[in-house]
């Protein structure tokens, strides 16, 4: 798990916030924006498990409260799908102006009517996805029945949604009148996915449908058969962000991962930026990387720390090899080093009092049933280690250049 706590103001000047959810030990190939569902927020779970899910593919995605929910500033009784709209804009300019501008939106419910609209204004949008989204913002109103002709009448009415209160104003219910959704979908020129459950109770499998025939090609439908509206059942979000994070890479960018060909034990391929570096060894895949006080962004170890894990591990081989062959009951062996220069006043042919060797300080727990003289005896072999005699004797090292 990897995310940012962001910030950003919309157009009316108020602070959202949100999470920007971002892929392990490497940067995101695309951004992603996600929009909740109605009364949701940005750490609904549904959001959290399909943003993660595709932040493990490589996607950066950032999901946020709209303005008077969450944590975002408003009043919830003041916003408008309008409002929604122009706060995904928002969010979208922040991605472009921070980040990279989004090339996918994600909806859930009637978040996916929001980024609908949101995309015909967005042209660094590629794809977009909705998920149990209503072919009209006006099925809302559903889910306002029994209070509907109190909004009417006295414009004003105490909502619950889920379990929760909410005051709902009439111009909520004016302004979603005023959006045709299906109409204004066939006009957009971008790759969508709709996904719907056919067990969907609150926004039935029928708005898929008329969804599905307002859009042009491409254009894809997935059934989340069993799910509810909600997506409660971790597995079912978890299967959509699965879904999506392999149904994007039809229609964006991806650039392809390097395969790091060699002839050689390891390799290291780093860029014309940064020092996060790739790495193999034999067939092991992997990142290096500098801390960010010395301009690396930290996704990996360091050199250095390499270096010190291949003593502390190969320390710890050593002794639990010699322990089985001698049926000695070690049970467990860690082995711990630290690294560091260390001011080299005894070294021979010293240039400068100044001059520095490295010193790399270990320290070894041994876990099981043994004497002191089994004990003393593993710490000596300890230093028999390969990796220990090699980092105490001379070592060459020969470069030349490969031609490619």
């Amino acid at each position: 798990m990897n995310y940012k706590k962001i910030k950003f103001k919309n157009s009316e000047g108020l602070e959202l916030s949100g999470y920007l959810e971002l892929p392990l030990n490497r940067h995101p190939h695309s951004y992603v924006l996600f929009a909740h569902c109605f009364t949701c927020n940005k750490n609904f779970f549904a959001v959290k498990n399909i943003a993660r899910a595709l932040s493990a593919k490589g996607y950066g995605v950032l999901r946020f409260d709209f303005s008077g929910l969450g944590e975002s500033d408003g009043e919830f009784a003041n916003t408008t799908f309008s409002g929604n709209v122009e706060d995904l804009l928002a969010a979208a300019d922040f991605l472009k102006q921070e980040y990279k501008a989004p090339e996918m939106l994600i909806g859930h419910s009637l978040g996916g009517a929001a980024v609908i609209f949101a995309a015909e204004k967005l042209t660094s949008v590629k794809s977009v996805v909705t998920i149990g989204a209503p072919s009209s913002p006006v099925h809302v109103k559903n889910l306002l029945k029994s209070s509907l002709e109190e909004i009417d009448e006295k414009g004003v009415a105490q909502v619950n949604v889920g379990g929760r209160n909410f005051t709902i104003k009439k111009k909520f219910l004016e302004d979603i009148n005023t959006h045709d959704l299906t109409s204004f979908a066939r006009d957009l020129k971008k790759a969508f996915l709709i996904m719907h459950s056919p067990q969907d109770s609150v926004v039935e499998i029928s708005n898929a449908e008329a969804l599905y025939k307002s859009v042009k090609h491409p254009k894809s439908f997935v059934s989340l058969d069993g799910a509810d509206h909600l997506l409660t059942n971790t597995k079912d979000s978890e299967y959509a962000g699965m879904v999506i994070a392999s149904w994007a890479s039809r229609y964006l960018e991806i650039p392809e991962e390097k395969e790091l060909e060699t002839n050689h034990q390891v390799v290291a391929n780093l860029g014309e930026e940064g020092f996060t570096t790739q790495m193999r060894a034999g067939k092991h895949y992997f990142t290096a990387d500098e801390p960010k006080s010395f301009g690396g962004e930290d996704f990996g170890p360091s050199p250095y720390e390499l270096l010190s894990a291949g003593l502390a591990a190969c320390t710890s081989m050593t002794i639990q090899m010699y322990a089985r062959r001698k049926k000695w009951p070690l049970l467990n062996v860690e082995t711990h080093v630290d690294h560091q220069k260390s001011h080299a006043e005894d070294c021979e042919n010293c240039e400068r009092n100044t001059a520095k060797i490295d010193l790399f300080e270990r320290e070894i727990v041994l876990e099981g049933n043994l004497d002191e003289q089994q004990q003393q005896k593993l710490l000596e072999i300890a230093d028999k280690c390969p990796v220990h005699r090699t980092l105490s004797n001379k070592v060459k090292i020969t470069t030349q250049l490969k031609k490619i």
